[in-house]
């Protein structure tokens, strides 16, 4: 059945929000580039992170969203910013996904699911505020506190916690995989019987009534469940 649209006054400190974030060579030709194309903007425009902020000093990015409402990121990253395989000199604009983020009501709650429970590391952390902030998420007076995370391999996650304003409201507990809010963060696991029962004792919780097999070998899994976390973000853990 078709599920329900992303409702027009949704905004980036709500609890459902989350984006991909594309890596781009050159911000200025890729915000052009999205122009001619007629996109919608989320941010007010291509915005630079300030010198203060020395985790992420340089750093520029643009939020725009897509046909059907989701959120997405263009993000530049100057020398000695990000993973150094974005530093490599090539003619493409487009580079690749860096990472996925989500907001997070309390980021130590998100870690004990994130890091404790599916294994990820935190690779580094940045307070962001100031009014380049403000208009990247277009969120008056956002104060952030940003933590990245990662596996062996992949991609990134990235949690966004809204230290002010403290008003994102949260996802709907009705949410359905077809609904276009929802999204799903893919996560290989060693095996998905040991990761259903570490996720039984979370604060998380199954949507698949069992692990699920996959009959069709170019999928890439033989098997697998979905999930949410402890904020409601769609996980689809594979093996």
């Amino acid at each position: 059945p078709e599920g329900r649209p992303i409702p027009p006054d949704w905004r980036s400190n709500d609890h459902w929000f989350q984006h991909i974030a594309i890596v781009v060579s050159d911000m200025d030709k890729a915000y052009h580039h999205l122009r001619q194309h007629k996109i919608r903007h989320a941010s007010t425009g291509p915005q630079t992170i300030p010198a203060t902020n020395k985790a992420a000093a340089g750093i520029r990015a643009f939020y725009f969203k897509d046909a059907d409402g989701h959120n997405l990121e263009i993000i530049y990253f100057p020398q000695g910013k990000g993973d150094p395989r974005w530093q490599q000199k090539t003619d493409k604009l487009f580079l690749g996904i860096d990472h996925t983020a989500f907001v997070v009501s309390n980021t130590q709650n998100s870690l004990k699911f994130y890091r404790d429970i599916l294994g990820l590391k935190l690779a580094g952390e940045s307070m962001n505020y100031g009014p380049e902030q403000a208009r990247l998420n277009n969120v008056a007076g956002a104060r952030l506190h940003i933590s990245g995370l990662r596996a062996s391999a992949g991609l990134g996650i990235e949690f966004l916690e809204y230290l002010a304003p403290r008003d994102g409201r949260p996802a709907p507990k009705d949410t359905r995989a077809n609904d276009l809010w929802h999204w799903q963060t893919t996560l290989s696991a060693a095996s998905v019987e040991t990761a259903v029962r570490s996720l039984r004792g979370s604060s998380g919780r199954m949507v698949s009534p069992g692990i699920a097999k996959a009959f069709d070998r170019n999928l890439g899994f033989t098997k697998g469940f979905l999930a949410r976390d402890p904020d409601g973000h769609g996980l689809q853990i594979i093996e």
